[in-house]
């Protein structure tokens, strides 16, 4: 049984966020279904998008766990981002919180160093 994902994350200034989320995700979107949504692959048949829904942004939450949290969270220091939070649960699990223009929190979780 395959398992697709497209998780969606509204936002009220789409070019700003356009931006910021190549910035995010390392790169310009996989394809673009219209002219108000962007859409970026992050593994085979797992999806994030913006969509341009005045009104609507800042609500979202989202954690995509990565193979190597450390090497993930350079790579988008070095394209000038910055995290907004770090945590580490009870059981080792590291979590680095990012927020887009709008407020909508990305997060990237990774296992215990």
């Amino acid at each position: 049984m395959a398992v697709v994902l497209f998780a969606g994350i509204p936002v009220n200034d789409y070019e700003a966020a356009l931006t910021w989320y190549e910035r995010l995700l390392g790169g310009p979107a996989t394809f673009f279904p219209n002219d108000k949504e962007a859409v970026w692959e992050l593994a085979e048949h797992r999806y994030v998008y913006i969509e341009h829904r005045p009104g609507h942004g800042g609500h979202a939450l989202h954690t995509v766990f990565v193979d190597d949290l450390d090497a993930r969270v350079a790579q988008i220091v070095d394209r000038g981002l910055r995290p907004t939070g770090r945590e580490t649960y009870a059981n080792g699990v590291r979590k680095v919180t990012y927020r887009d223009p709008d407020g909508n929190e990305i997060g990237f979780g990774g296992a215990p160093l």
